[in-house]
C-alpha cells in the first residue's frame, strides 16, 4: 500500500496546475555522504549550467511558477525560495552543493538535475499520514535555532506539509522540520517530487525514475515503488 500523501482543496485551489509523484523506499542504507555520491551533485551541477544556459535559475519557466504561486499564498518568493531554486542557485556559486549525507545527496542531485522541488522524509518519524494544506496558523513547527529547539507557527494560509503532531515542511518546500529529515539511522523513506505547469508530468516521471534507479545503486536489496503521479485536480466548485 501506498504511503499515504493528501492535497486540500484549498491547496488545489491555489495552485491547479500540481502535480507530484511519491517515491517510496524501505531497506534503505544512509551513511555519510561519499565520494560517488559527491560525484552524482557534481554531475547535477553541470546538467543544471548547460539546461539553463546563461540564464539565472529563477528564469526557468518552471522555478518562475513556483515563484508566482509562492507570491499567491502571501510568501516573497526572493526571501524564502523554493529548495530547487536555492539549491539550483548554490550549485551555480564556487561553494557548490552541500554534501549531507548519501540519501539526501541522491534526491538533491535529482532536483538540480531537473530542476524540480523533491524533498525526503524518514517515514518512522511520520504521525500518522502526511497532508499538504494551508495553515491556520496555529500549527506547530518544531525547528531549532541557535542549537535550541524553538516551534513556530506558520502563517495563515501559508502552504504546509503536516502529519499528525504538527508541520513537517514550511512555506510547502521551502524548510524542512527537523524531525522527519533523513538521517544515518534511516531505514524507510518517503521522498516526493512537486510540479506545477509548464512541467510536462512525463519530465517529472522521468526525474522519479532517475531517484529510484539511484536508491537501488547506493541500497542494494532496497524495496522501492514509484507510485503513480497524482494528477493536478480541478476544486469543486463552492
Amino acid at each position: 500500500m501506498a504511503f499515504p500523501l493528501t492535497v486540500s482543496d484549498e491547496v488545489a485551489a491555489l495552485a491547479p496546475g500540481f502535480t507530484h509523484v511519491a517515491v517510496e523506499a524501505h531497506g534503505l542504507v544512509n551513511g555519510p555522504s561519499t565520494g560517488a555520491s559527491a560525484a552524482l551533485l557534481d554531475d547535477a551541477a553541470r546538467r543544471l549550467a548547460v539546461r539553463l544556459d546563461g540564464r539565472a535559475p529563477h528564469e526557468d519557466p518552471h522555478l518562475a511558477a513556483w515563484r508566482e504561486t509562492y507570491t499567491a499564498f502571501g510568501a516573497k518568493p526572493s526571501r524564502t525560495r523554493n529548495s530547487a531554486e536555492a539549491l539550483a542557485r548554490r550549485a551555480l556559486t564556487g561553494a557548490g552543493l552541500p554534501r549531507i549525507n548519501v540519501l539526501v545527496d541522491l534526491y538533491n542531485a535529482v532536483s538540480v538535475a531537473h530542476l524540480v522541488p523533491v524533498g525526503g522524509e524518514d517515514i518512522d518519524r511520520i504521525a500518522g499520514s502526511m497532508r499538504l494544506v494551508r495553515a491556520t496558523g496555529d500549527e506547530d513547527f518544531v525547528t531549532v535555532d541557535g542549537g535550541q529547539e524553538v516551534v513556530e507557527h506558520p502563517e495563515p494560509g501559508e502552504v504546509i506539509w503536516c502529519d499528525d503532531a504538527g508541520v513537517t515542511c514550511r512555506r510547502w518546500n521551502w524548510r524542512q522540520g527537523p524531525r522527519t529529515r533523513l538521517t544515518e539511522e534511516t531505514v524507510s523513506g518517503i521522498f516526493l517530487l512537486e510540479s506545477l505547469a509548464p512541467m510536462p508530468v512525463a519530465e517529472l516521471v522521468s526525474a522519479a525514475g532517475e531517484l529510484a534507479e539511484l536508491l537501488e545503486k547506493f541500497s542494494p536489496g532496497a524495496r522501492i515503488a514509484v507510485h503513480p503521479p497524482a494528477p493536478a485536480r480541478t476544486p469543486p466548485p463552492r
